[in-house]
């Protein structure tokens, strides 16, 4: 038997890629890509060329007849993106030291010079995390980009745009976080020197929606201050970096593929794993997301020990293997839809969890979060006895932060280590067995944590991300009471951007002649959004409805309000400037002839 599974799991170390991108990604030819699973009703990928520009503010009124004239210019509609797989080609592959065939393998290594001139540009902004434990290819780039910048005028001034741009896009306090809608920019970025997004802003993840400006700003920035030539100086860097990380991280995918006795090779025809490497970020971060069949790992590498070494905590394989077995999960789930649906009741047991939203409301996440825990607490460390306390202990802590089926999962997984069937065999059996009355009772005895970690992987659900767009067509429309049922289901299930859906809310109010409910909307719209476009118009409606209720004053405070926050769109800051020059008089109604 075991001659029989170690034959196809040998190959796993043959067909794993090894490449940097000497060229810039771009998109795969219709003749030339691969298989995808595309979600149902999902619309087709435009290649590039094909983008359609936003709609403009003309056009989008056209569409608002039904809506409260008394607040004219309505915003331009911007739809919440739809889920949409990036088309990242293959790069070229130049191993340092050895090659591999090319020829089928979904698991690959590599750098991006994209994600290299984002982040090193937001590193000429200011960001610093954690600088003074990073590799030392992260000081010397920034020592060669600060001259360049010092030795060019035209330089400087395309540094101070882009960190304008920056600063006016902050979401967080914590300066990894904020990267991470960047890094999102970046996966779906065309490689230089233009930088254009290779998909519609509709197709966008949502974080990199609010910063599209930025492509452009990073295309003269690039230019000016010579990232190419700095990149290809160090190439050496990322060169010796991936052979570094080549052979663990083989060594991961070849062990968890025995240990799951199945080889992702061969299980699912256009899925991708990738791992960048970078040096310009926080060596203490990892970066992992999953959009439609893709799923990206960015590591930003920690410098060798004084040994030459580097321990597996720095190289942040347990955070890549994480992310690889939501890789080998996620589908497994899909397929087993019905069964993983007779759990749904178990979401009220986590209702008072410290759990992130996504998993309080969508049960395959939850049941994919529980079975990747329950692996990684049983393939950790030994497997003597003394290990096992500490295991039952890291069982427990999973359940107190609200993923209730670790423990049933974990002892499904012993079974399964001395079953000779592979975890596709299985999977089905471990949701069939699942008791759910038995894990309400046990759920409802347990006294959850106050707080937990934040999940690494980042997905994006096309169904979630749908909501807000029907919503959007729905008001545009003139169907109110549609658009206020999506709007609000999405904020009561946390879906998607809540201070647009707040807006959308708004809308509605508006076009219902609903002044008070129309200004609490706009004013919760300003505290939850961190989108320009969101809070400007949100400031312009509400100074309008308050010179209405001749309040002007109050008025003037939120026109300047609209100014400061969305006033560099020519839209709203037309709107605001005739706010603050007079105040605001709704139009003349026809008379009756």
């Amino acid at each position: 038997m075991r001659g029989f599974l170690f034959a196809p799991l040998l190959g796993l170390l043959a067909v794993f890629c090894l490449g940097q991108d000497p060229v810039p990604p771009t998109p795969v030819p219709p003749t030339q890509a691969p298989p995808t699973q595309t979600p149902q009703n999902q619309a087709p990928q435009n290649q590039p060329g094909q983008d359609q520009p936003p709609q403009s503010p003309s056009s989008s009124q056209g569409q608002s007849s039904s809506k409260d004239q008394t607040l004219e210019d309505q915003p331009p509609k911007t739809d919440v993106p739809k889920e949409t797989v990036p088309a990242i080609k293959a790069p070229e592959k130049q191993a340092p030291e050895r090659q591999f065939p090319q020829n089928q393998s979904a698991i690959t290594l590599d750098s991006s010079e994209t994600i290299f001139a984002v982040l090193t540009a937001l590193n000429a902004c200011g960001y610093d995390q954690d600088l003074t434990i990073s590799d030392a290819t992260r000081s010397n780039v920034r020592a060669e980009m600060q001259r360049n910048l010092r030795e060019s005028e035209e330089a400087e001034a395309a540094r101070t745009a882009l960190c304008d741009f920056a600063q006016n896009h902050v979401t967080s306090r914590d300066a990894n976080r904020n990267l991470s809608q960047y890094i999102s920019l970046a996966l779906f970025m065309d490689g230089p020197p233009h930088f254009a997004p290779r998909v519609k802003e509709d197709d966008l993840p949502p974080d990199a929606v609010l910063i599209t400006g930025f492509g452009s700003l990073l295309e003269r920035f690039y230019e000016k201050v010579g990232l190419h030539s700095i990149w290809m100086h160090h190439r050496n860097d990322y060169s010796a970096a991936m052979r570094r990380y080549h052979e663990p991280l083989a060594k991961m995918v070849f062990d968890t593929e025995i240990y799951l006795k199945q080889p992702s090779s061969s299980q699912y025809l256009g899925r991708r794993f990738t791992v960048y490497l970078d040096f310009m970020g926080s060596p203490n971060e990892t970066d992992a997301r999953n959009y439609g069949s893709d799923y990206y790992v960015v590591v930003f590498p920690a410098p060798n020990t004084p040994s030459g070494e580097t321990p597996r905590s720095a190289l942040k394989m347990d955070q890549i293997r994480h992310t690889f077995l939501h890789y080998e999960f996620d589908p497994l789930a899909e397929k087993h839809y019905s069964s993983v649906k007779r759990l749904e009741p178990l979401l009220q047991s986590v209702k008072r969890a410290p759990l992130e939203e996504a998993f309080k409301t969508d049960i395959s996440l939850l049941v994919t979060e529980c079975l990747v825990r329950a692996i990684e607490i049983r393939t950790a460390g030994t497997k003597q006895t003394v290990e096992e306390a500490m295991r039952t202990q890291a069982v427990d802590d999973a359940v107190k932060q609200g993923y209730i089926l670790t423990r049933t999962f974990y002892n499904e997984v012993l079974a399964f280590e001395k079953d000779p069937v592979g975890i596709r065999g299985v999977y089905g059996d471990f949701l069939d067995n699942v008791d759910i009355k038995k894990e309400e009772k046990a759920a409802a005895e347990v006294q959850f944590a106050s707080a937990t970690a934040p999940e690494l992987v980042r997905l994006s659900r096309p169904e979630e991300r749908r909501i807000l767009v029907t919503a959007e067509k729905r008001l545009a429309s003139g169907d109110l009471k549609g658009a206020q049922e999506l709007a609000q289901e999405a904020l009561d299930k946390k879906i998607g951007d809540q201070g647009r859906a707040l807006f959308i809310l708004a809308e509605v109010a508006v076009a219902s002649k609903n002044r008070d409910g129309a200004q609490d909307s706009f004013r919760k719209a300003i505290e939850a959004s961190k989108d320009p476009t969101v809070l400007g118009w949100s400031h312009v409606y509400l100074g309008r409805i308050l010179d209405m209720k001749e309040e002007r004053e109050a008025a003037l405070q939120e026109y300047r309000a609209a100014l400061d926050t969305g006033g560099k769109l020519p839209e709203i800051k037309a709107a605001a400037e005739r706010g603050l020059e007079q105040a605001y008089e709704p139009p003349a109604k026809p008379q009756a002839q």
